[in-house]
């Protein structure tokens, strides 16, 4: 297995669950190590979009543990030839049947509108997701597929009863916060997901002293580190620029000094 893929996998198991408590009535988080545990350095992971990778990261590990026993990831429910959903994966923990959904997002603290909702503030980056239409979607799509009578006729080829699964999620995130504003209160959100901050690309010459660098989508993933091509602020500003009139906000990792390496959302907003 190659580094990138090394430091990818380090990022997802280091990035914390973004609940301590759920909320999600009748779904149980899924206890995942924190702990790089690559066993095998053969393995390939061969998804080359975020949210995939992160799921194959996920179903290796829970194949990594004893107690369970896999049965299918990613399965496609299907009703008259049309596809109507998918299960992201189903196991057996100790011989109990699990459904598993798998979530992994950026999401940064909205300042130009006002909700009544806390957790509406949480947007992505391009605003357009939001961690309260991610929780809505869970609530009335993803989990109650489980119980949608084509997939109980579909889950009977793998010998399992709906009714004796139990579902599970996997909520992780990374959170930034607005440029020197990190006194925002995101409870009941998990305090340790805040990974940085974010600034508009109208305000981008506050960094004009440091030095950047612009990972690829997959390396939003990995944590900061000095082993990687930095650029000035002239150069890097140009590839950041074109992001933005693209309508895109680009991660960037900005190196103050040796030691001070921090994660930085540049908005098109």
């Amino acid at each position: 297995m190659n580094r990138s893929t090394h430091l990818r996998y380090k990022g997802y198991t280091e990035t914390p669950a973004l609940f301590k408590d759920l909320g999600l009535s009748g779904i149980d988080q899924v206890e995942l190590s924190s702990v790089s545990d690559l066993i095998n350095d053969d393995f390939q992971f061969k998804n080359q979009r975020l949210g995939k990778l992160v799921e194959e990261f996920v179903f290796y590990q829970l194949r990594q543990q004893t107690t369970v026993r896999w049965i299918v990831e990613n399965l496609q429910i299907q009703k008259e030839r049309k596809t109507i959903g998918e299960l992201d994966a189903l196991y057996f923990e100790e011989n109990k049947p699990i459904h598993l959904e798998v979530v992994y997002k950026f999401y940064l603290y909205d300042t130009l509108n006002q909700y009544q909702e806390p957790l509406a503030y949480w947007i992505g980056p391009n605003r357009n997701d939001s961690l309260c239409y991610k929780l809505e979607k869970l609530r009335s799509k993803q989990f109650p597929l489980l119980f949608n009578d084509v997939t109980s006729i579909q889950l009977k080829d793998f010998n399992i009863n709906t009714a004796d699964v139990s579902q599970k999620l996997c909520f992780k995130a990374q959170l930034f916060l607005p440029y020197k504003n990190s006194d925002i209160a995101i409870e009941p959100l998990n305090k340790a997901c805040v990974s940085g901050f974010y600034i508009s690309f109208s305000e981008i010459s506050t960094f004009n002293t440091l030095q950047f660098y612009i990972p690829q989508k997959l390396d939003w993933l990995v944590g900061c580190h000095n082993d990687v091509p930095w650029q000035d602020y002239e150069t890097a500003k140009i590839k950041i620029q074109e992001d933005v009139e693209a309508k895109r906000s680009p991660l960037v990792w900005l190196k103050y000094n040796e030691t001070k390496l921090v994660k930085c959302f540049i908005t098109f907003w």
